[in-house]
């Protein structure tokens, strides 16, 4: 199944109307009640409500406050989306904030270039920079939680993971579960350099 990376979703969650609309039918189904239910409830045709859902229309304050005491929900819940902060971090090239990251190994040079957390995703996000050199030690036994993806930017390298060996080049790409042990495991070319960007669930009071 294929999605296109420039689909409206942003688009439709920073528009009034299709957020609110968003909102009441998400507590509806929440609910488990139609969309009749709901019309029947607030006296509100079913035409109405479903114009309102799709985000169609722009809904009274009186129409929003009915929708609510319906729903049992205060009125400021149907902004929630159109409210919620979307976060984006810029690093200019070279400006990356070189760390050592847990378990890093000698020589592994780590820029990390952004890091977005406590989002509505539910997720930790971390890109990195790595730099290898001849000073690298090679160590194909990392293990962390989350989802990893690589993409070779310069160099060679054979990367493990698992029980596999994978030959990558620049424009080369590798994405993994990151529970298996994986590093690289032969500097073919060198220097390399490729992006790693590590995901994992945000965990509770973090």
């Amino acid at each position: 199944m294929k999605q296109d990376p420039h689909a409206l979703r942003g688009a439709k969650e920073n528009n009034l109307e299709l957020a609110i609309g968003h909102e009441v039918r998400a507590f509806r189904k929440k609910l488990g009640i139609t969309g009749a239910d709901l019309a029947s409830a607030t006296g509100i045709s079913l035409g109405m409500l479903s114009k309102i859902e799709n985000g169609n229309t722009s809904p009274s304050l009186t129409t929003l406050q009915a929708l609510a005491r319906a729903l049992g929900v205060p009125v400021t819940s149907f902004f929630r989306r159109f409210e919620e902060k979307r976060n984006a971090v810029f690093v200019k090239a070279g400006e990356g904030l070189e760390m050592e990251r847990r378990g890093t190994r000698a020589g592994h040079q780590y820029n990390l270039l952004g890091h977005i957390g406590n989002g509505s995703s539910g997720l930790q996000v971390e890109p990195y920079l790595i730099t290898l050199t001849a000073d690298s030690d090679v160590f194909p036994a990392f293990q962390h939680e989350g989802l990893e993806l690589i993409y070779m930017l310069e160099g060679e390298v054979e990367y493990r993971h698992a029980d596999k060996l994978y030959a990558m080049r620049p424009g080369d790409s590798l994405f993994f579960d990151a529970d298996a042990p994986h590093g690289p495991e032969v500097l073919v070319s060198l220097p390399i350099r490729f992006l790693s960007i590590i995901s994992y669930p945000e965990k509770n009071g973090s």
